[in-house]
């Protein structure tokens, strides 16, 4: 390429950046090409097996022992979008985004302090663990886990040791990962289009499953109408209010955004098989050995 292609490819990029600098409409349409580019990975996992395999306690089980990681991964990602939108310096600072810093802590509020079914202060996390024990989920793996990080282990290295499902490793190592080194456009395009956008669908397929959850697993009907009443009537709206205020005009921003979306929508899928393969193969395993017994 000569001086004179170079010279001109860079005039033609700044007059489009700043057409779009003046134009209101720009940032609505990168969203929307945006959601246009990860359409079929949306599509895809709204529509995985897994929500038609998970239809008796026994499934059930299997697949909140692995389903925990993904609900104690999520708060890494809401506690970077509060740690850097919110004020926390001492002395204490206006917040540069009043609106974006209420819906952090809004998030947080409910997520790490919401009311359980008994009207006390609860994190969704620990109302998981308590809907785990009502159906005989084992819950020791992911209490241990945590305790190892508690105590200065590195995450990567005790997922590691405890021999989970390849997808469940991944899946949390993808998460922190962007939760921690990720740009903050990243980390909101993660939370929006890998939790707060797609989890009242996902959650609404396992709840018409289960025709009356409320009285079968009520602790796990709770858990999942909360977060459906949640992310789709406030949290998910105003997760895309953050992100579109975030990246704003940016190319480069949407460029990040784009990305982030579809490694936090591939690794739920790749999570999903995981699951799926695991609970098929667990259910099998047990059959061959109550087929033995039974023999002998």
């Amino acid at each position: 390429m000569n001086t004179e292609t170079i010279v001109s490819h860079v005039a033609s990029h700044r007059a489009r950046e700043n057409r779009n600098s003046h134009d209101p409409n720009a940032t609505l349409r990168r969203f929307e090409k945006l959601c246009n580019k990860i359409a079929p990975l949306r599509d895809a996992l709204l529509n995985h097996p897994i929500y038609a395999e998970i239809d008796s306690l026994s499934r059930l089980r299997e697949f909140m022992q692995i389903h925990v990681f993904a609900v104690w991964d999520f708060m890494s990602l809401v506690k970077r979008l509060q740690s850097e939108l919110t004020s926390n310096s001492l002395p204490w600072m206006p917040p540069v985004r009043s609106r974006i810093a209420r819906f952090a802590n809004e998030v947080v509020l409910g997520e790490e302090s919401d009311l359980g079914p008994d009207g006390k202060p609860v994190s969704h996390f620990e109302l998981y663990l308590r809907a785990m024990d009502e159906i005989g989920a084992d819950t020791t793996p992911v209490r241990r886990f945590i305790t190892q990080i508690a105590l200065g282990a590195k995450w990567e290295d005790v997922l590691e040791e405890m021999s989970v499902p390849p997808g469940v490793a991944d899946f949390v190592n993808e998460t922190l990962r962007c939760a921690i080194h990720g740009s903050l456009v990243e980390v909101a395009s993660f939370f929006f289009f890998g939790r707060e956008d797609v989890i009242p669908e996902m959650f609404e397929r396992l709840l018409r499953l289960w025709g009356n959850a409320k009285a079968d697993v009520p602790h796990f009907a709770y858990y999942l109408e909360r977060h459906v009443e949640l992310d789709g009537d406030s949290h998910g709206p105003w997760a895309r209010e953050m992100l579109t205020a975030l990246a704003g005009r940016s190319e480069s921003n949407w460029k990040e955004a784009t990305s982030a979306a579809e490694r936090a929508i591939t690794s739920r899928i790749k999570l999903w098989d995981s699951v799926l393969t695991h609970v098929t193969h667990t259910e099998e395993e047990k059959n061959s050995r109550l087929l033995v017994s039974n023999r002998a």
